[in-house]
């Protein structure tokens, strides 16, 4: 298997994931809604848009640094967050906060986390972002704002676009369960992933750390999990929450998975800080735009007024200079990092972020650019 030093983008670190997981993990974390369209279109739809350059400028220093949610980032890309990441690493979310802070970005802790927010809290001292649900026990969500304001994160998430579980198919599939369960099904699979088998055995630590205190998630296996979502999630959520969620934190304040321009309007008006632009990685409503599509309509409508995040489908630095050409004032990656933790924990983390930071790093300088800054819609054109 090659090493890390071999993978030269994040393509070939999925491919090492791939090696690595049992087929249920990788596909849970490969996988989208559906027949994937949206999933698929996330990536290619950055192919729509050339690039540029302006040649004979000087770029003998480049700078990546960025100012977004009010945090200093030395990287104009932060980590997304996303689900149990003991699914993919032993390390779990511990590997990919302390891969952040190294790489000077920000680091998202979703509420479906392996990991409990404190914990994360102690194991860095990076800016962090705690993703947020409203959940039908109202309680429940003031207790995470108040354990987010004891714990000192900065900022405040709020994903709106799962109010039921996509139907993803790949999962019933390969016979994902939660926590992992080894049937004659799926034996050969897990059978031939040994370094992830043997840390299984070795730790079964399979949680949603930061809700079992109040209902055990995976008691039910693959069918509980998605049941927590479809029980717990509230339908019901309108704006008036949000507005009440965005008065109950009082500081910075993000809502995920918009992609339309009244939704980002409404969303300035209530006092939101950003918009993360997503379809939740396609593995929700299929037939949704790629986020990237999204941007110039959502930049005209709301001015200067909101940050616009780009999130869903890079793989690729030119993708995230794409974005920030378009009008975005940063990117998240989500799939991209969870390849790097499969392939190799933290170091693999660190791996993908490097890679993409190379990468727009070259881009911009070979654009004629020595900032982020300097990046505008001169630089961009849709084919």
């Amino acid at each position: 298997m090659p090493a890390l030093s071999n993978c030269y983008n994040i393509a070939d670190l999925r491919r090492k994931a791939k090696r690595r997981l049992p087929a249920p993990m990788f596909h849970y974390l490969d996988g989208g809604a559906d027949d994937e369209w949206t999933l698929r279109r996330n990536t290619e739809a950055f192919d729509d848009y050339q690039l540029m350059p302006n040649y004979l400028r000087d770029v003998a220093t480049i700078d990546l640094g960025t100012r977004v949610l009010g945090a200093t980032l030395d990287l104009p890309f932060f980590l997304a967050p996303t689900g149990m990441s003991r699914l993919f690493h032993h390390d779990k979310e511990f590997a990919v906060c302390r891969a952040a802070e190294s790489c000077g970005t920000l680091y998202s802790l979703s509420t479906m986390a392996s990991t409990s927010l404190e914990e994360i809290a102690t194991a860095t001292a990076g800016p962090k972002m705690f993703q947020i649900y409203i959940f039908k026990d109202r309680e429940m969500t003031r207790e995470f704002v108040q354990r987010c304001r004891d714990a000192r994160y900065d900022i405040l998430c709020l994903t709106v676009d799962t109010a039921i579980a996509g139907n993803r198919e790949r999962d019933h599939r390969n016979g994902m369960s939660l926590p992992p369960r080894i049937t004659l099904k799926n034996f050969f699979s897990y059978g031939t992933s040994f370094h992830w088998l043997f840390n299984m055995l070795r730790n079964r630590d399979f949680r949603l750390a930061n809700v079992e205190h109040r209902v055990d998630a995976l008691v039910g296996g693959a069918v509980g999990l998605i049941q927590y979502v479809n029980d717990q999630f509230d339908r019901s959520v309108t704006w008036d929450d949000v507005a009440w969620l965005i008065e109950q934190w009082n500081g910075p304040f993000v809502i995920k998975g918009l992609q339309s321009v009244t939704d980002v309007r409404q969303a300035r008006d209530l006092g939101a800080s950003a918009v993360m632009v997503s379809n939740h990685g396609g593995r929700q409503l299929e037939g949704t735009p790629a986020p990237v599509d999204c941007i110039p309509a959502l930049r005209d409508a709301v001015g200067n007024d909101l940050e616009l995040i780009v999130d869903g489908g890079i793989r690729r630095g030119v993708h995230i200079i794409k974005a920030l050409a378009l009008g975005a004032d940063a990117c998240s990656i989500g799939r991209p990092y969870l390849y790097g933790l499969a392939a190799g924990g933290q170091a693999g983390v660190e791996r993908a972020i490097e890679l993409l930071r190379s990468e727009v790093e070259r881009s911009l300088g070979l654009l004629g650019c020595n900032s982020i800054e300097q990046l505008g819609p001169e630089h961009i054109a849709r084919l």
